[in-house]
């Protein structure tokens, strides 16, 4: 079990000139594990074999930090990544250049304060960086997400696919164009 992460108060008067976007470092490791946790209902476990795999693999890791806090992290993948998920292979099987978001993880504290919308538009910037045509991800379906199906929405995705995982769990599959994403 993850010992608690020590974070000082979250304060969104201050969130426009305190957060600092950057990439991950090895220190945050205890965060990104304990705030994956927290929204575990929504995502895949994460442990600290499994971070390993995931860094290894992904074409990028970035965090926002709020006073030092690391308060999100997104984690993606390109096209032909040594990556075992699912929901991934269906793109890198339809795709032959993509960036797949395989979670953005914000604290619980600080949802609907812009930070999952500043870590996607990271994400576009990076696709735009390497002339990537289009950013993918997945969210679910059923049991459904409506507050991660209206986020995508404004982030210019539109459904691709679904799919049906073990267990029942059914996955909208999303692309947006990165020529079409805001700026």
């Amino acid at each position: 079990m993850l010992a608690p992460v020590a974070r000082h108060a979250y304060d969104p008067s201050t969130m426009a000139d305190e957060l600092h976007l950057r990439d991950v470092r090895d220190d945050d490791r205890p965060t990104l594990l304990a705030l994956n946790a927290a929204s575990v209902a929504v995502l895949s476990p994460m442990n600290d074999a499994r971070l390993d795999q995931l860094l290894a693999a992904s074409a990028m890791c970035r965090v926002v930090e709020q006073n030092r806090d690391v308060r999100a992290f997104v984690l993606a993948f390109r096209e032909g990544a040594d990556y075992d998920s699912v929901n991934y292979r269906w793109f890198d099987a339809r795709y032959p250049r993509f960036l797949y978001v395989d979670r953005v993880v914000v604290d619980t504290a600080c949802r609907g304060a812009g930070f999952g919308q500043r870590l996607y538009a990271d994400v576009f910037e990076r696709a735009r960086r390497d002339d990537v045509p289009r950013v993918t991800c997945e969210f679910d379906v059923e049991p459904p997400n409506p507050a991660s199906e209206r986020f995508h929405a404004r982030q210019g995705f539109v459904e691709v696919g679904r799919q049906t995982l073990p267990g029942g769990k059914q996955v909208s599959l999303q692309a947006a164009d990165v020529a079409q994403s805001l700026r």
